[in-house]
């Protein structure tokens, strides 16, 4: 099969594969819409390691082609919602973490594709774990909006999640791209009171209000401590990390209050490295929890997601604002989240077999 990918560090380009095949739990699906993350260019560039001959892509919804002898919810023809992680629910460490699935506890992530697997951007993909992964789209939900649970609401849901938000508490997210957008959505949801957001990009902006941001802060206007130290009256009591780099949790140790939080969905490279001065959390005994989690996966969280937009709370399909149409079109999409132009939200890839 064909599939679009990297061919080693720094060379992305088509890849011809053999064809997955299901075990009796697993089901084998080809794409029917695609998005590219920034997590695939990073991936491309080198950011988790040496990697090569792997097809990338990690978003999608799917239509199966085939399932195993021990999967019971889905059969050939279903569209379907795949969630980026895809746990081993059987594995232990998963069920101890109660569903909160960054990792299986075994030599393999649950971030399956692109790590120990080949992703989305191929003819055919496998999904292991199927019951308990997949999910049917609905017939009242775009295919645009379920796309958008896969990582990028999953995700940004997940830092307002830990980030321990009560009703009315005054909250910062650092970076207002498809994450941090929808981190901004799931705190306005949870009751936040008051939502500065830190981003500069006008379409980003637009959509940051819209979801329930109350304030606006740029880089550009001075220092961002300052300003949302002058805007919130003092310090906060959440801080949600979806953009930036390393230097990122130093400017969130200096907003956030004393018993305040400071939550992590940001990735960061391997040679990254946190610097914290003591002062910044009162010689070590601050009293600030630093929470720090990748995207949760599984059906039971996507049909929650869903669940949101059915009701009409959210709709995050509208940050797909560069549009493709056919499997060939794939680079030209992940060229386009490489170089990241200055009007970009997210890039997707509709394909009509």
């Amino acid at each position: 099969m064909k599939g679009y990918g990297m061919i080693r560090v720094g060379q992305p380009g088509w890849l011809e594969h053999e064809k997955p095949t299901a075990g009796p739990m697993d089901a084998i699906l080809r794409p029917v819409m695609l998005a590219p993350c920034s997590s695939d260019t990073h991936m491309m560039h080198g950011g988790s390691g040496p990697v090569e001959d792997r097809i990338l892509g990690h978003e999608a919804v799917g239509e199966v082609v085939e399932v195993g002898s021990l999967v019971t919810k889905f059969k050939k023809g279903d569209i379907v919602v795949v969630p980026c992680t895809t746990p081993n629910w059987e594995e232990l460490g998963v069920q101890r973490k109660g569903g909160n699935n960054a990792h299986d506890c075994t030599t393999a992530s649950s971030f399956k594709f692109l790590t120990v697997k080949d992703g989305v951007f191929a003819e055919y993909f496998s999904v292991n774990n199927a019951d308990a992964n997949l999910v049917l789209l609905p017939e009242d939900v775009s295919m645009e909006d379920a796309l958008m649970t896969t990582d990028m609401m999953s995700t940004g849901m997940y830092g307002a999640e830990m980030a321990n938000i009560q009703l009315g508490d005054t909250v910062v997210v650092f970076g207002i791209g498809p994450v941090g957008l929808m981190a901004v959505a799931g705190a306005a949801l949870l009751g936040a009171g008051r939502i500065i957001a830190i981003g500069t990009r006008p379409n980003c902006v637009k959509f940051a209000r819209e979801y329930g941001a109350t304030d606006i802060v740029s880089y550009k206007d001075g220092n961002v401590v300052d300003q949302i130290l002058a805007i919130a009256g003092g310090q906060v009591d959440s801080a949600i990390i979806a953009g930036g780099n390393s230097a990122t949790m130093n400017q969130a140790l200096s907003v956030v209050r004393a018993n305040g939080t400071v939550s992590n969905v940001n990735f960061l490279d391997a040679t990254d490295a946190y610097n914290v001065p003591t002062p910044l959390v009162f010689m070590g005994m601050g009293d600030v929890t630093i929470r720090g989690g990748f995207c949760p996966g599984g059906a039971v969280r996507i049909q929650k997601l869903l669940n949101l937009i059915r009701a009409g709370r959210v709709h995050p399909g509208k940050m797909l604002n560069y549009k493709y149409e056919g499997f060939d079109k794939i680079p030209e999409a992940f060229d386009v989240m490489d170089k990241k132009p200055s009007d970009l939200i997210k890039p997707v890839v509709k394909i009509n077999w």
